[in-house]
């Protein structure tokens, strides 16, 4: 058995069921999962920590990222580009991923985002160059090496250049590769257990780059497994008019005949839908993983959130991919979610408290999970912890609920646990020396963008 007791906490903010907020508590979780809330718990073997002064909040959750872009941000020629001509010309650069560069741009994007409050992430990863190695593998190992809990898909494209999608030749596969590739990467990988620590999602990368065939025996497959669906939809206009064109529908439509809607489907982005699909997807329980930062630098648009909400279309928070962001950081998505909404929809945009919740509660609905994204007996004990001295917070916790999206945080965390263990220590990663993973995943970058 391994146990944790954290002492003193100051604020304790569960996003339980009943949006328990608790002062002056104590925390204790054994194997990974929370015992006991409450009052001068006792002393028990295994480790302490003092939270004297700091605030407590349920892990975040990260339903959509593309971790291998963590080395091809900030590329100057793609700066002002939007979705398709920034695809076609990144699609060359990571036409040349291998396992070392996953592996190197896990560890760095995992990493980020345990510093800053994620205890979660889905990573959606979908180009497979040919004899470029084990590249799930290779992710899992990085997220094993941090401490994070990870959620992996065996992402897919059947279409290239030749066949009028955007990607090249070299990577793009087979309708029968690729289903005996997932069938692997479930047998592999997923464990549908609770508390569990790792697992896989099927998610052909987006219609414009899948068959219709690839998308329908997907969802054939992933049912027969029982693991989850995932997509790129409705991103942006583009899309929109290419299937407009292609197949004489909206992208949704097209997605629910080929039996891409349920509980068990999220879709990334999820802009440009209109009034009657956002009721279908409510009616169907189908999410959304919302993308702000990402949906804003490639200029595609503002999702319907306010409105999703309101309608009970289940949605999480997203960081979506580091080319497209430039960062690895939902917290900073918290903010800047809140922010986006108070623009464009005012009185009717989520309050502070729920931005947090989709970031916590919403994103465990979309990856299935209600044994995360909140902090109560018998959930698994997923946190981070804030020093609330900070002079950035002095004159904001009147509400400790709101103020991660209201105010903001810059910087790490104090402290991240992770299955009941300490991931993050002082700000600083605790199973690995950040110097020296930057100093390699930099060079490893640096050999990769030059060939």
């Amino acid at each position: 058995m391994t146990a944790l007791l954290i002492k003193n906490i100051q604020t304790l903010v569960s996003c339980d069921d009943a949006d328990a907020v608790y002062e002056n508590v104590d925390l204790y979780a054994e194997d990974g999962v929370i015992r006991d809330i409450g009052a001068n718990l006792p002393q028990a073997a295994g480790r302490t920590v003092d939270a004297s002064h700091m605030l407590c909040y349920p892990g975040l959750v990260n339903t959509h990222h593309h971790l291998y872009q963590v080395f091809s941000r900030n590329l100057p020629e793609v700066q002002n580009m939007e979705l398709f001509d920034w695809l076609r010309t990144l699609y060359e650069i990571w036409k040349n991923l291998d396992a070392d560069v996953v592996r190197f741009s896990s560890l760095a994007g995992l990493g980020e985002l345990l510093k800053h409050g994620c205890t979660t992430c889905f990573d959606h990863h979908y180009v497979f160059p040919r004899g470029s190695g084990d590249l799930l593998g290779a992710q899992f190992a990085a997220a094993d090496e941090l401490g994070v809990r990870f959620h992996a898909s065996r992402g897919s494209m059947d279409l290239s250049v030749k066949d009028g999608g955007l990607p090249p030749d070299s990577v793009v596969q087979t309708v029968d590769e690729i289903l005996r590739d997932s069938a692997d990467a479930i047998a592999r990988f997923h464990d549908p257990k609770p508390y569990a620590m790792r697992r896989v999602a099927l998610a052909p990368c987006s219609p414009f780059s899948v068959s219709a065939d690839l998308l329908r025996e997907s969802a054939v497959l992933a049912r027969q497994y029982g693991v989850r669906l995932h997509t790129h939809l409705c991103e942006t206009k583009d899309e929109e008019n290419y299937m407009l064109a292609r197949e004489g529908v909206r992208p949704l439509e097209y997605m629910e005949r080929l039996g891409w809607l349920g509980g068990d489907v999220w879709f990334a982005h999820g802009i440009h839908f209109g009034d009657g699909e956002l009721r279908v997807l409510a009616e169907t329980g189908t999410g959304v993983a919302h993308c702000p930062i990402s949906n804003m630098k490639l200029a595609s648009g503002v999702a319907r959130v306010p409105e999703m909400l309101k309608l009970g279309v289940p949605v999480g928070l997203a960081v979506d991919g580091s080319a497209s962001n430039d960062g690895s950081s939902l917290m900073e998505e918290l903010r800047v979610a809140y922010l986006l909404h108070r623009l464009h929809a005012s009185h009717d945009a989520p309050s502070g408290y729920d931005i947090l919740k989709m970031a916590t509660r919403g994103g465990a609905r979309l990856l299935g999970r209600d044994d995360i994204g909140q902090l109560a007996v018998g959930k698994c004990c997923d946190l981070f912890l804030v020093d609330a001295r900070r002079l950035e917070l002095v004159g904001s916790l009147y509400d400790p609920k709101s103020v991660l999206a209201t105010v903001g945080l810059r910087g790490a965390v104090d402290c991240t646990v992770v299955n009941g263990r300490v991931v993050v220590e002082h700000g600083r990663l605790a199973s690995v020396d950040e110097e020296r993973l930057a100093a390699e995943a930099n060079a490893k970058c640096r050999a990769y963008l030059n060939r």
